[in-house]
């Protein structure tokens, strides 16, 4: 069996391995409203953690991995051990598992071969009521990463255009006091992508981008879907919408200094009776939509001057953050793919 076989068969091997189950939601913290979408990882995710941790084996090397977070060599030689055992059938239908995320990799500048696969995730969906709360999921709490690509189609029902959905990535796993990274996207003007780090709890980096103005297809209309994926490597974040780079982030520079106005929201032609009660709501949630992404931003360059956010592994899953009412955000054909280092 050639080499790319034997990575294919080593990535669904690890997602079968670890399918330990565990999902969790998340209360509000009392940080500002943004960074409020940035504190998924609550308490029962690490006791839940804690308490497979003690029933030992496999699963006490997996807490030493959220402890110390590189150690994840232990991962590797547990899906090799694993992969041995197999029979030629198992491997073939691992095979016809990973296709879909062999044909896509590529769409990141990405080889099956440079990395394995970690987990292909079930449908998600996190459903929120109230004003400024948020919520995580994740089937596999215990799998951290440093680079990787992770990807899956988005569905948002909102009727506040400021409610996101997304993942966060490279956290510590602190429910009070997060250091971590986050992706969002959003239906502010036309769809809104935002890459967001927090020190201790609060907004250390900041940047967004307009999808359209690169990716025509970004459906900023409620109740659509559009394939959000992000790539890790070292201190680069690419993010891209339905196969499309928008943006690169070095995470190691400030914010941008100012933010240029929003871009003009227009309906197409024939839009439907939703599509235009849409554009009303979006038109009348405009100029708070741009304050916020302002109060942000100043908040985001202050603290990145009192200490760089930079990370380089840890903790991830899916996120969502309500700014008021209620909202669904659905995940759906989302996968985990780890970078070898």
């Amino acid at each position: 069996m050639n080499k790319g076989k034997l990575t294919i068969i080593k990535g669904i091997v690890l997602a079968c391995l670890f399918l330990l189950g565990g999902t969790s939601g998340c209360g509000a913290a009392q940080l500002d409203p943004i960074s409020r979408t940035l504190t998924p990882l609550s308490a029962s995710v690490r006791g839940t953690a804690t308490a497979r941790a003690g029933s030992g084996g496999v699963e006490d090397a997996l807490q030493t991995a959220i402890a110390v977070a590189t150690q994840r060599s232990q991962v590797v030689y547990a899906t090799q051990t694993a992969n041995a055992a197999l029979n030629e059938p198992a491997r073939l239908a691992t095979v016809t598992a990973m296709a879909p995320v062999v044909a896509e990799l590529p769409r990141y500048g990405i080889d099956i071969s440079d990395g394995y696969v970690a987990w292909m995730h079930n449908p998600v969906m996190i459903n929120l009521q109230g004003y400024m709360t948020n919520g995580y999921k994740n089937d596999y709490p215990l799998i951290t990463a440093a680079d990787f690509v992770i990807a899956a189609d988005i569905k948002m029902d909102s009727i506040g255009s400021m409610s996101g959905c997304g993942f966060m990535f490279r956290s510590n796993g602190d429910p009070k006091e997060p250091d971590q990274y986050s992706v969002l996207i959003t239906r502010v003007a036309t769809g809104y992508l935002a890459f967001m780090a927090t020190a201790k709890g609060n907004i250390a980096n900041f940047s967004y981008y307009f999808p359209k103005s690169v990716d025509k297809s970004f459906n900023w209309f409620n109740n659509e879907t559009n394939r959000l994926a992000v790539v890790a490597r070292g201190d680069l974040i690419d993010m891209y919408t339905n196969g499309h780079l928008i943006a690169e982030v070095d995470t190691t520079l400030p914010p941008p200094n100012q933010v240029p106005s929003l871009p003009t929201i227009q309906l197409p032609p024939g839009a439907t009776a939703q599509q235009q009660q849409d554009f009303q709501n979006m038109n009348a949630q405009y100029d708070d939509a741009f304050k916020m992404i302002n109060s942000q931003l100043a908040k985001a360059r202050s603290n990145f001057l009192a200490g760089h956010a930079v990370y380089s592994d840890g903790m991830l899953g899916f996120i969502a953050f309500n700014q008021s009412g209620t909202m669904t955000c659905t995940f759906e054909n989302a996968w985990l793919f780890i970078l070898n280092r």
